[in-house]
């Protein structure tokens, strides 16, 4: 089997998390996880039926962001950052930022839209399982 990415979800870099958050529900979409606090969210997901999105706050005196970044999930990260070197692709070294302790590498596509590409087996899905189930506990 070849390495492979999937779970894919766009991000989008917004200026108010909470006010794109009070948009989207009103299309359907429920919010599932957040961070940061109520007053400032830094980061956010959302799920509809069939689909989701995420929402990144934009960094004030920070260059434009794109208004786009696709986000990808992948089993074995290593392996397809290894596959995609071989076929000529510049994904960035595996970095373990905090959000993303697991492991993600970055690059672009051939327009210029940035990729974002995170590990996420088995214990990463059971972990964020029972993180969201102890934060309904918590508010309900």
């Amino acid at each position: 089997m070849t390495a492979k990415a999937g779970y894919s979800t766009p991000m989008l870099h917004v200026a108010d998390i909470s006010r794109s958050l009070r948009f989207y529900e009103l299309l359907g979409f429920e919010i599932i996880d957040t961070q940061g606090n109520s007053e400032h969210l830094g980061w956010a997901r959302m799920h509809c039926e069939g689909g989701a999105l995420m929402f990144l706050a934009e960094e004030p005196g920070h260059a434009s962001p794109p208004a786009l970044m696709l986000v990808m999930y992948a089993p074995d990260l290593a392996e397809l950052r290894e596959h995609l070197l071989a076929n000529g692709i510049k994904a960035s070294p595996i970095k373990y930022p905090a959000y993303m302790p697991s492991g993600e590498i970055n690059f672009r596509d051939p327009d210029g839209n940035f990729l974002s590409i995170c590990h996420w087996g088995k214990a990463e899905q059971e972990n964020w399982e029972k993180h969201l189930q102890e934060r309904k506990k918590n508010t309900a």
